[in-house]
C-alpha cells in the first residue's frame, strides 16, 4: 500500500521561500519551476517522476535550492507545495553519498540523478466472522486456500514489506533526459489470513524499467512534453475503473492485504502531453498469480483533455490480444474467452468553483465492453454528486456515489456480465467496500456509497463510508459460488472508517475499521446463517 503513489493531484502550489524585491524575476523562476516540474492537477502522482523532476529544478538560473511537500487535497486528492529558494545554483558543485553527503541520494551533480530507494512497512489485519463466518461455502474451489483460513470467530495476522532499489535519470541532451529503476521487494505473512494460516515469505523484482523524457516550451508558452518508457513498472489507467491492479499479491508472494506489489510483467507506454491535453498509448502484461495466470494481455489508448475551466474528459479504448480468461454461461457453458474483449470509456469530472473553492463537484462514467469473437454487450458506469466545505471546520466534503456493473441476463443469448479486468486501487477508487468487494468484485453489482471527508490538520484525514449493494441479475455465475444463484438482489450492507496520517514526508500511518452485514439475497444463498463481518486493519509505513 503506497500512500500516494499514482493518486490524484488536486492543486500544485510553487512557493518562493525568500522572494527577490525584483519581481520580474520570481514570475521568471516559478514559471521555470512549473515548466520543468510537468506536473498537472488531474493527473496521477509519482514518487519517483517528482524526484527526477525536482533533480532537473535545481538547474535553473537564479535556484539555489528546491524541496516539497505532500498533504491532503479537499476531495480526495493530493496537494503538492513546491518550496524554492532563491540564490546562485549549486547543480554543478554536486551533492549525495559521492560527494560526502548523506544517504539515499548517491549522486546529483548538472542534472544527473541516482539515489536508494527504502520503503518498509509492517500491517496488522483482523477478523471477526469473515466471509460471514462461512468460509466453507464462500471459498469452495477457490485455489488461493491452503491450511486454514479465517472464518467464524476472531482471527488476526501480520504482514510486512522491504522495497529496495535503486533510481536515477541523466540529461542526454537540452531537453532529453535518460531513467530507469531497478528494485526489488521482500514480503512476508503470519497469522490466520482469509485464505491460509500458512506462514511465508517470498522476494521477487518489483520494478525494472528504462524509459526517456523530453520536451519544450515555446514562445506563447505552450508546454509539450513526452515520456516513453518499458519494462516492469506500475500503471493506472485514468481513475482506476479499468486496469489500476497490474500485479497480484497473497498466496505465495504473502502481503495480501498490504498489496506490496503493483508492476507489471511488461509495460509499453507512451504518454504525450500539450499544455493540459494528455494522450496515453500503451501495452500491458499483467503480473498475475502463476496459481491464477489468465495469460491475459492488454493495449490500448487514453486521451484526457480540458475542454473549459475545471471541467476533465477523458477517453479510453482498451483491448485484449490474448487471454486464456473464459466467460462462463447460465446453462453450463462458455461464451467464449477475454481474448477479442473490445473496451469503450467516456468519464468526466467537473468542479464549476475550482479546486479547494466551496461548492459543488460532479463526475461521471460510462463504459462498454463487445468481443471480437462472440456476442458480448456488457455495460458499466457511474454518476457521483458532493459538496466541498473548505472553509467550515474540518474542511469537510461529503458525496454521493452510484455505479452500476451489468449481469448476465439467462434469457438472451448475449453475454452480458461486466468483465472487471483489474479495476481496483484503493477503498476509495474501485475497492468498493473494505469487506464487501472480497465477496463480489466489480461485477453483476450496483453500489450506492455515501462518503465524506474531514481533514482536522492538512496531514489527517478521515473518510466514513456508507454502502448499500444489490445484484444486477439474479444470475451470478462468475462470481462466489456461495452465491451463484440468488434468490433476492440484496447482497448486503457495509459501514466502514478510514483514517490517513502524514506523520512526516517519509512516516505515514493508515487504519480502517469496518462492518459488513449480509442482505437478505446473501443469507438465503448462505442457508440463513451469515453473520456480520467485523474488519480492522492499522499499518505504519516508512520510506525515503
Amino acid at each position: 500500500m503506497e500512500p500516494y503513489t499514482n493518486q490524484r493531484i488536486e492543486t500544485v502550489r510553487v512557493r518562493i521561500a525568500n522572494p527577490s524585491p525584483d519581481a520580474a524575476l520570481n514570475a521568471r523562476v516559478e514559471d521555470s519551476v512549473r515548466t520543468t516540474l510537468q506536473l498537472f492537477p488531474g493527473e496521477q502522482f509519482s514518487q519517483q517522476r517528482l524526484d527526477f523532476q525536482i533533480a532537473q529544478t535545481r538547474r535553473i538560473r537564479d535556484v539555489a535550492g528546491v524541496d516539497y511537500d505532500i498533504s491532503f487535497g479537499r476531495q480526495g486528492g493530493l496537494d503538492i507545495a513546491i518550496d524554492v529558494t532563491l540564490g546562485e545554483s549549486a547543480a554543478a558543485e554536486g551533492r549525495g553519498l559521492a560527494f560526502g553527503g548523506d544517504f539515499p541520494l548517491i549522486y546529483e551533480k548538472n542534472g544527473t540523478y541516482l539515489r536508494f530507494k527504502l520503503d518498509m512497512l509492517g500491517l496488522y489485519y483482523a477478523n471477526n466472522n469473515a466471509w460471514y463466518g462461512q468460509p466453507g461455502a464462500m471459498l469452495a474451489g477457490n485455489p488461493l486456500v491452503e491450511g486454514t483460513p479465517a472464518g467464524e470467530g476472531y482471527d488476526d495476522w501480520v504482514e510486512a514489506y522491504l522495497h529496495y532499489g535503486i533510481y536515477g535519470i541523466t540529461p542526454l541532451a537540452e531537453d532529453l533526459y535518460f531513467y530507469g529503476g531497478l528494485s526489488a521487494i521482500t514480503s512476508g505473512s503470519s497469522g490466520q489470513e482469509l485464505f491460509t494460516d500458512k506462514t511465508r515469505s517470498f522476494t521477487g523484482i518489483e520494478d525494472a524499467y528504462v524509459g526517456l523524457i523530453g520536451g519544450e516550451t515555446d514562445a506563447r508558452g505552450n508546454r509539450f512534453s513526452y515520456n516513453l518508457s518499458v519494462g516492469r513498472q506500475r500503471f493506472t489507467l485514468a481513475n482506476g475503473f479499468l486496469i489500476a491492479n497490474t500485479a497480484a499479491n497473497g498466496q505465495e508472494r504473502a502481503a495480501l492485504q498490504a498489496n506490496a506489489r503493483w508492476s507489471s510483467d511488461f509495460l509499453a507506454l507512451a504518454r504525450l502531453r500539450w499544455n493540459t491535453t494528455m494522450l496515453e498509448v500503451f501495452y500491458l502484461d499483467p503480473d498475475e498469480l502463476p496459481i491464477l495466470d489468465t495469460k491475459t494481455t492488454y493495449a490500448g489508448a487514453n486521451l484526457e483533455f480540458q475542454p473549459m475551466a475545471n471541467l476533465n474528459v477523458g477517453l479510453s479504448y482498451v483491448i485484449a490480444p490474448e487471454s486464456d480468461f473464459t466467460y462462463f454461461t447460465p446453462l453450463g457453458g462458455t461464451a467464449g474467452t477475454r481474448e477479442g474483449l473490445r473496451v469503450y470509456d467516456a468519464r468526466f469530472t467537473y468542479t464549476p468553483n475550482g479546486p479547494g473553492a466551496p461548492g459543488f463537484f460532479f463526475g461521471g462514467e460510462y463504459a462498454m465492453q463487445e468481443n471480437a469473437n462472440f456476442d458480448m454487450d456488457a455495460r458499466a458506469g457511474w454518476a457521483e454528486i458532493g459538496y466541498s466545505f473548505p472553509q467550515a471546520k474540518w474542511s469537510p466534503t461529503i458525496s454521493y456515489r452510484l455505479a452500476r456493473f451489468s449481469g448476465d441476463d439467462p434469457d438472451t443469448d448475449t453475454y452480458e456480465r461486466w468483465d472487471p479486468m483489474l479495476s481496483g486501487g484503493t477503498g476509495e477508487q474501485w475497492v468498493q467496500g473494505a469487506n464487501h468487494f472480497k465477496v463480489v468484485q466489480d461485477s453483476n453489482v450496483i453500489a450506492h456509497r455515501l462518503q465524506a471527508r474531514f481533514r482536522p490538520s492538512p496531514k489527517v484525514e478521515l473518510v466514513p463510508q456508507l454502502w448499500a449493494f444489490y445484484a444486477d441479475s439474479k444470475t451470478n455465475v462468475g462470481g462466489n459460488p456461495a452465491l451463484t444463484f440468488l434468490s433476492d438482489k440484496e447482497y448486503g450492507y457495509e459501514a466502514n472508517l478510514t483514517a490517513k496520517w502524514f506523520v512526516s514526508r517519509n512516516t505515514y500511518l493508515h487504519g480502517h475499521i469496518a462492518y459488513t452485514w449480509p442482505g437478505d439475497g446473501t443469507k438465503a444463498a448462505l442457508g440463513g446463517n451469515a453473520d456480520g463481518w467485523l474488519s480492522a486493519m492499522l499499518f505504519v509505513r516508512y520510506a525515503f
